[in-house]
């Protein structure tokens, strides 16, 4: 089993565990500061990942993805979802942990940059694009080829919490 732990920080806790993975095994951490002491050094903001194709069962990102890119950037958007995809091994999933959209901490925080919600995930689904015409959902699929299945999410304590399966 391989994990990626993404913006790690000082924290090395399992904020989602999946059924039978609960406890970390064989654990990667992440970060652009070295003063945390991740495995490997890297601004996230930076593409490509420093990282083989296919490598990881599951990638974490807990508070993390609001740090990244701007919102309304839609290139990047898709290019860091692309990435993550790439990484991560068919049928691995992505867990992860956001403020939900409208709570005070969404942009209360200056260094926020950008919401994550459920609309904005089905952008990285290739099946939601079937709606495209039907509904006001935008087609990206010109730009977007990886595909994440939503498997889980709730709003738990203030935080949009999300699990995604790459679908290969």
């Amino acid at each position: 089993m391989a994990e990626l732990l993404i913006g790690c920080g000082f924290s090395r806790d399992k904020h989602i565990g999946l059924p039978g993975r609960e406890k970390w095994d064989g654990l990667v951490t992440l970060d652009a500061n070295p003063n945390c002491k991740p495995d490997v050094v890297h601004d996230l903001d930076v593409m490509p990942y420093p990282f083989e194709d296919n490598i990881f069962d599951e990638v974490h990102a807990i508070h993390v993805l609001e740090h990244l890119g701007r919102q309304g950037d839609w290139k990047y958007f898709f290019a860091q979802w692309e990435e993550i995809w790439r990484i991560t091994k068919p049928d691995g999933v992505f867990c992860g942990v956001t403020p939900v959209w409208n709570g005070p901490w969404a942009w209360g925080d200056p260094s926020h940059t950008r919401i994550i919600s459920l609309e904005s995930l089905a952008f990285l689904d290739q099946k939601a694009y079937e709606n495209v015409g039907k509904t006001n959902m935008s087609d990206f699929r010109a730009f977007y080829k990886a595909s994440w299945e939503l498997t889980h999410n709730e709003v738990y304590n203030g935080d949009f919490v999300f699990v995604l399966r790459a679908r290969k």
